[in-house]
């Protein structure tokens, strides 16, 4: 009896710390699109840190002041301890004979994404980077939005207060810091004051709206007119005469995308207000709904004056890719 009960005991502790991470795997630490990269100090000064800073220290589109899509920084694998283990997005470069690309999830902490590269010598190693770089920044952006989406799911709008979101017939993941401007059944106007450093007067904006799809083949030629239009009929500024226009000295990037498994466009630009002074970064998911005959928009704008604004149009893509359509 008491070998079973020893037995019985033994087992059940093994499968509590190998059967289930959140027992035994502490929370992961890092900001959001921050990549913590381990290689050796020589790697880090030659051409395979060249090549690292080249292929995801890439601005980010978009944005007023210059911004990367990923930030970097470098820890020597004789440093890498336990709390740098911890970090969310980890990329690690090693000398191997066995050369490969690969991804782990969870290793030494939860959430958190690690990405393996290996060769046998710097050209082998350079060749991989290059190979696999839109993989890579891929990667670690969708566990970012993921976990973003995570935190947002914890503390949520309740959809169906919404008119316009109920006609639709969507869902989507809103956090609670965002407070109602108008919601006139075809058209929805959320927004967020932001409230750290300088831009606590400035916010962040959700529209969301359909227009009809009559030709599929010219939904991303009609984007810039199609919020232009929204715009002038929304967005007002401060005196008559005023809206929200796409800026008329940069031109928009037009990204092929998929939301909720449909083809979409990712609009990526910068919004100012005619006559005005007021402007920002703005970014646009025209989906293509052919079920119901429709190119629904969610559309993200920030205003945030003197403060950087990755981080805030980063927020806006993870809520509009979380967007269902029923």
């Amino acid at each position: 009896m008491k070998n079973f009960l020893f037995i019985a005991i033994t087992s059940f502790l093994l499968i509590s710390c190998t059967g289930n991470d959140k027992y035994v795997l502490k929370d992961s630490i890092g900001s959001l699109n921050k990549v913590m990269v381990v290689a050796k100090v020589s790697d880090w000064t030659s051409d395979i840190g060249q090549e690292i800073r080249t292929s995801f220290g890439e601005l980010m589109v978009g944005l007023p002041q210059p911004e990367p899509i990923l930030t970097l920084s470098q820890v020597a694998p004789s440093g890498f301890s336990a709390m740098m283990k911890a970090h969310r997005n980890l990329l690690i470069i090693s000398e191997s004979d066995n050369e490969g690309f690969s991804v782990r999830k969870n290793v030494f902490a939860q959430p958190q994404t690690i990405v393996y590269v290996q060769g046998k010598n710097d050209e082998t190693i350079i060749k991989l980077l290059q190979k696999h770089k839109n993989d890579i920044k891929e990667i670690f952006i969708d566990a970012d939005v993921k976990f973003t989406q995570a935190v947002f799911e914890k503390d949520k709008l309740a959809e169906n207060q919404f008119k316009t979101i109920k006609n639709l017939g969507i869902s989507l993941t809103i956090p609670t810091s965002y407070k109602l401007v108008d919601d006139t059944g075809e058209f929805l106007w959320l927004r967020q004051h932001l409230l750290s450093g300088i831009a606590k007067t400035g916010s962040n904006n959700i529209l969301v709206y359909s227009i009809p799809l009559e030709n599929e083949q010219i939904v991303s030629e009609n984007i810039v007119a199609v919020r232009d239009s929204i715009g002038k009929k929304y967005i007002p500024g401060s005196f008559e005469g005023m809206y929200m226009i796409t800026e008329a000295a940069y031109t928009p990037f037009i990204f092929d995308a998929t939301i909720d498994g449909k083809k979409a466009y990712e609009t990526r630009g910068k919004w100012e207000v005619k006559d005005d002074f007021m402007a920002g970064p703005f970014l646009n998911y025209s989906i293509i709904d052919k079920k119901n005959n429709r190119v629904v928009v969610f559309e993200g704008f920030t205003y945030a004056p003197s403060v950087n604004k990755r981080a805030f149009v980063f927020e806006l893509e993870a809520i509009a890719k979380s967007i269902k359509i029923n």
